[in-house]
């Protein structure tokens, strides 16, 4: 497979930075001890991607601070952040993490995560008094159960990983359509993402998930987002970030759908300038 050469603006939309002797919640996943955001950005710059989003560890709980770092460390002008708070979060402290750079709310179902599902609702209605979005992430399975939820809150939704059905299904299965409805509401988008965390097939083309991300991308590519999900916590061996770059050329194999997905689509989420994120277009004769 030819390596893809990235547009000029293209996104990143979901990794995490740690830090090095940062205190983490009671019960969390591991946290690496070496993980630096100068790693990061040596891996960004060689596969040549230009913007990123941070998403808050579940290590870290509601301290976003190392999030914060990482932003401004990587420049608040192409990063943004997606923060996790809970239902105490001031209106103080979401204008400072606005301003930090963050647009958006984390809620991980999953183990590891420490929101549960009887604040999400509240939390939603908070952070969408600051045009924030909420970040989804649970087992898509049990998709058709919360349908009606994620419906009712207001705003953009952004759910994980083409939907993190922990046991992948087929693209007619029920859940994944139900994906697809809530992607037909003009709220929701999914990031095409970390198939390796659920296929069974494995590498290196991971096709019990990239049918699915394949369906998702000929259903709506102007909802489609891409990410690394660096550093890769508890994958081993890890994945080559070379080869999840890649992969996108499979499931969206037109060059202008893949620069919506990697500059369009994030423009529009996390609101970053529009001046490099149109595709080059042949200078007039003359």
């Amino acid at each position: 497979m030819t390596h893809l050469l990235p547009p000029p603006g293209a996104c990143d939309t979901h990794l995490h930075v740690y830090r090095p002797g940062t205190p983490t919640v009671p019960g969390a996943l591991a946290a690496p001890e070496t993980e630096e955001v100068g790693r990061y950005r040596a891996m960004r710059d060689t596969l040549g991607l230009s913007r990123a989003v941070i998403v808050q560890p579940t290590a870290y709980g509601t301290d976003n601070r190392v999030t914060a770092e990482g932003i401004a460390e990587l420049g608040r002008a192409e990063t943004r952040g997606v923060a996790v708070v809970d239902e105490t979060v001031s209106e103080a402290d979401l204008r400072a993490l606005t301003e930090a750079g963050f647009c958006g709310a984390r809620m991980q179902m999953l183990p590891g995560g420490i929101i549960p599902w009887d604040q999400v609702d509240r939390i939603a209605d908070r952070v969408g008094g600051w045009d924030w979005h909420v970040q989804l992430q649970m087992d898509g399975r049990l998709l058709p159960e919360r349908e009606a939820q994620i419906l009712s809150w207001p705003g953009q939704v952004v759910i994980d990983h083409i939907g993190k059905f922990l046991d992948p299904v087929r693209p007619d299965h029920p859940a994944f359509r139900c994906l697809l409805r809530l992607i037909d509401s003009g709220r929701v988008w999914v990031k095409l993402s970390a198939p390796y965390e659920v296929s069974r097939d494995g590498a290196p083309d991971y096709e019990d998930v990239s049918v699915l991300a394949r369906a998702l991308v000929a259903h709506a590519p102007e909802r489609m987002l891409w990410a690394s999900n660096w550093p890769h916590i508890l994958t081993t061996p890890r994945p080559d970030d070379r080869r999840m770059l890649d992969l996108l050329q499979d499931w969206a194999p037109d060059a202008a759908t893949r620069h919506r997905i990697l500059c369009e689509n994030p423009g529009v989420v996390y609101g970053f300038d529009s001046a490099i994120m149109e595709p080059d277009t042949p200078k007039p004769a003359g």
